[in-house]
């Protein structure tokens, strides 16, 4: 069997008191897991759910949200995880794109619950335990899935577009695992933290259920909380983490950060954006036995594409890495010629755990790709050894007078300031240049800054073109699950404003 739920069973049979799982203080074992997606895809198959079907779940993090993944895996449905922080529109915009059959949202969620499918809630009770829904406890069989199958659906975030419906089959699944299981060393001593949310790749995927996969455990907390997070970490003595840069940032700032015996970590898997250098040495002078990863990954690949390797995180500084071992990337030109090493272009991946496409959109899905090369709209290069840097999102360079500006270059000068704790550069409309560079900031605690400062600062790393001209301060900036600055939603906001 190649359903979700055959390792599992798996993993029953042979270690049943291995713990899988913990939530809010229990731990689940392999055994009672396994009897769970049984019962929740019993409960699923009552309610008229068959193969090929879509159920989309609206929640935070628990327990019952891996019962319900595993669970509709096991009867041959697809999995479809909705960002809960949409809104109720844009949530029903998915629900009906996608075709769903039914939509099981937490209670708390229950206002942005929209589309025509109907509506399952979940109490606190249902969220520790999603077996709680069924009320005879009846098992269903597992279905029989092949590698070409979809498994899930997962909208992407809007950051340049309308959500599409990224399609994520077996084949996807399983050897995008595999290529984490060699990089990362996962096995059944593996003790994953899970903060970031579940409905996203980071905390799915990087490497979410691939420890499942080797027999590990996952600890998961519902809301991230940096306290909360070295708490967890001491007690259950984890392993491995997926954090969004901001994520990483609260860690190292938490007060009490000393209190905790973090020794047991060996990694955290970054990424998102550029890690200044100051960051990863101050998470090796904090997490001594561990190492900070950077990372690149989309939705269409199931995330994790390259890995940084350790020991070369200061002599790459600014790379995301090499490709695993199953992924090969090439950086091409707008009419999709190879460029050379160190010479930018569009990033464009190939191999088995990428995305065929997008769900009933065949243009997107054919604009998507140079042959069978996949196009990712980020812009970045490889190195004469193969490590990829990114610089920036199509959407996000800047044109100022005829001249492109990388914001991620001006972004990182800017970082260098103590006074900055989070900044995005933007293009705003300018009557003169087109386009004018702008610094969003969020300082520091109790930091003052002002546009001389800033542009006196970054005259001496940048060109003149590239120093913003204007300067607008924020409490923080507004971003996506993995922490990537949304800067669209950024020019919509900041358009006609001044300086701050």
């Amino acid at each position: 069997m190649i359903n979700l739920s055959s390792f599992i069973a798996f993993h029953a049979s042979r270690a049943p008191e291995r713990c899988a799982l913990k939530y809010r203080g229990e731990d689940i074992s392999y055994g009672a897991f396994f009897g769970r997606i049984q019962t929740v895809a019993g409960w699923l198959a009552a309610r008229g759910v068959k193969a090929d079907d879509v159920v989309a779940v609206l929640m935070k993090n628990s327990a019952a949200f891996l019962d319900i993944a595993f669970a509709v895996s096991h009867i041959g449905a697809v999995f479809l995880p909705i960002n809960f922080r949409l809104s109720a529109d844009e949530v029903a915009y998915i629900v009906e794109n996608s075709g769903a059959r039914v939509l099981i949202a937490d209670e708390e969620l229950a206002s942005s619950a929209g589309g025509p499918a109907p509506v399952v809630l979940l109490d606190d009770a249902r969220q520790a335990n999603a077996a709680r829904l069924a009320e005879d406890g009846a098992a269903a069989p597992m279905h029989y899935r092949k590698p070409g199958d979809l498994m899930r659906l997962m909208y992407t975030s809007g950051t340049t577009d309308r959500p599409k419906g990224v399609m994520l089959t077996y084949e996807n699944f399983y050897w995008k695992s595999a290529d984490q299981a060699i990089v990362l060393g996962l096995d059944a001593s593996t003790r994953l933290l899970v903060t970031g949310p579940l409905y996203h790749v980071g905390a799915l995927d990087l490497p979410g259920i691939a420890v499942l996969w080797k027999g590990g455990m996952l600890s998961i907390q519902r809301n991230f909380d940096a306290a909360d997070t070295l708490a967890a970490i001491a007690a259950d003595r984890l392993t491995g983490a997926w954090l969004a840069p901001v994520m990483t940032t609260a860690v190292l700032a938490c007060p009490d950060r000393d209190r905790h015996d973090v020794s047991s970590l060996r990694w955290v898997i970054g990424g998102g954006e550029k890690t200044p250098e100051a960051r990863i040495r101050a998470f090796s002078q904090y997490f001594t036995n561990g190492r900070y990863i950077d990372a690149y990954g989309l939705t269409e690949t199931c995330g994790g594409d390259t890995f940084m390797e350790a020991g070369r995180e200061i002599e790459k500084i600014g790379s995301t890495g090499r490709a695993t071992a199953h992924v090969a990337i090439e950086i091409r030109d707008d009419d999709g010629n190879t460029l050379p090493p160190d010479t930018p272009g569009e990033i464009c991946l190939r191999g088995p755990k990428i995305t065929h496409g997008y769900w009933k959109a065949p243009e997107k899905t054919a604009a998507a790709f140079f042959g069978d090369w996949f196009r990712s709209g980020d812009i970045g290069y490889l190195d004469a050894d193969g490590f990829l840097y990114l610089t920036d999102r199509k959407k996000d360079m800047i044109i100022s007078g005829g001249e492109n500006i990388a914001s991620s270059e001006v972004e990182r000068v800017i970082y260098e300031l103590p006074q900055v704790r989070e900044v995005a550069v933007i293009g705003l409309p300018d009557e003169r240049w087109g386009e004018r560079p702008v610094a969003v900031v969020a300082l520091a605690d109790g930091a003052t800054l002002d546009l001389a400062t800033l542009a006196a600062h970054c005259r001496t790393r940048l060109a003149s073109f590239k120093v913003p001209k204007q300067l607008l301060i924020r409490e923080s900036l507004p971003r996506n699950p993995s922490g990537k600055v949304l800067k669209r939603v950024l020019r919509v906001e900041c358009e006609g404003i001044v300086d701050g």
